[in-house]
């Protein structure tokens, strides 16, 4: 993490009083990673915080559920989508997840011209060196 992406997390903390994790760009989107207990507050009143944090910065900020727990952590990137289950599969480039969702929220799963997805990739990838996300849509 370079000394931008701390100046960026610690205005982020200062306007929210929420505990930022990480913090990944990502389409021109900043993904902060907040702790379930910070969650509220980093959101703010009918989501003013996430407003002012766009005002201030001039980009488009989401924020993410982080945990530790990897099937909650996977559960949370595609919130609001219900995951019927995770699974690590393995394979001869390295480990997969496997995500089983209903049909109907796999346009939810994989996002706006494959952004979620390519975002969940980027993340399972750095923090538990899963290589590929597989969607089941049952």
């Amino acid at each position: 993490m370079g000394s931008e992406d701390i100046q960026v997390i610690n205005l982020f903390e200062k306007i929210t009083k929420a505990k930022a994790e990480d913090l990944v760009e990502h389409e021109g989107t900043l993904c902060f990673l907040v702790r379930k207990e910070d969650m509220g507050m980093a959101i703010g009143k009918k989501g003013a915080n996430i407003e002012k944090v766009r005002n201030a910065l001039g980009k488009n900020v989401q924020i993410l559920e982080y945990s530790d727990n990897q099937e909650e952590f996977i559960k949370n990137i595609f919130h609001p989508a219900e995951i019927q289950a995770v699974r690590v599969s393995k394979s001869g480039k390295g480990d997969n997840v496997v995500v089983t969702t209903e049909k109907k929220n796999k346009k939810i799963v994989i996002g706006p011209g494959g952004s979620r997805i390519k975002l969940a990739r980027r993340l399972l990838d750095r923090y538990f060196n899963l290589k590929d996300v597989i969607i089941e849509a049952k």
